[in-house]
């Protein structure tokens, strides 16, 4: 991976080089895939990243858009490594509109800021990735989280439109696909809540029950418990899952409400 990687640094576009995701902190296995992303102030050519592929990786595939732009391979040693591309500007734009200005999304608010902060240095040509780090290596701002909560707690249980009722209509009409869809945006609001509550970066989709019994202080009664309750009773007992959702939604609001974040659907 070193060995590729390194051969990035020689194009004149390449403004930086990061190791992100799970392989850039404590929570990966030997399962784990390389996250490398490259900051480029114009596309590297696909035939010059694909000369680079066909010496250092078994398998390859370049210039796929189903996230972010990237490269997926399969290296020799058979670690799987995704090259992600990124334009400085644009991750400078969402920085600023999040962290900045305060701005909530639907869930995976922070999941960018907690890339930035938290990635490795590999190649850094004019200093730019180590400024951008330091500039928002902060505290976790107080507007950022109370936005988070209220928006997600609307999107949870509060609004007419939110997951929890969606989630009960889709039982009624038997719609698994629905179910599925509605219940994954659930949790995604319901996550984002919780690390924005301790003032926690999201560090994405997965192992997420683990991080926030390692990370957070602040945590819902029966965390854990509710939540495998919840996707169980989704798929052997759905009878059950109303139930399921107030206990969550309750001991959610429990909380928030004693550290003074949230009282009977009014951000305090």
């Amino acid at each position: 991976m070193n060995q590729l990687i390194n051969l990035f640094f020689n194009f004149p576009q390449t403004e930086a080089v990061v190791l992100g995701g799970s392989r850039s902190g404590n929570h990966f296995d030997e399962k784990s895939d390389y996250d490398v992303y490259i900051y480029v102030t114009k596309p590297i050519p696909e035939d010059d990243r694909t000369k680079l592929y066909q010496k250092y990786c078994k398998n390859f595939e370049t210039s796929n858009h189903y996230f972010e732009y990237e490269d997926n391979c399969i290296l020799n040693d058979d670690v799987p490594t995704d090259i992600i591309f990124r334009n400085p500007e644009d991750i400078e734009k969402y920085l600023k509109y999040v962290v900045d200005e305060h701005h909530a999304f639907n869930g995976y608010t922070t999941c960018f800021w907690h890339n930035v902060i938290n990635s490795q240095i590999l190649f850094d040509r004019n200093g730019w990735f180590t400024r951008l780090q330091k500039k928002y290596t902060i505290p976790y701002p107080v507007q950022l989280k109370n936005n988070i909560i209220e928006r997600n707690m609307n999107l949870l249980t509060d609004a007419l439109p939110a997951y929890d009722r969606q989630i009960l209509k889709a039982i009624n009409r038997n719609d698994f696909i629905s179910i599925n869809h509605r219940t994954a945006a659930f949790m995604e609001s319901y996550f984002d809540i919780i690390f924005a509550m301790n003032e926690k970066t999201h560090p994405g989709e997965k192992r997420l029950t683990e991080i926030c019994q390692k990370e957070c202080c602040l945590l819902p009664e029966h965390f854990e418990e509710n939540i495998h309750k919840l996707l169980s009773d989704i798929v052997l007992n759905q009878q059950k899952v109303k139930d399921d959702l107030d206990n969550m939604v309750i001991a959610l609001k429990k909380i928030l409400s004693e550290n003074g974040l949230y009282q009977a659907g009014v951000l305090q």
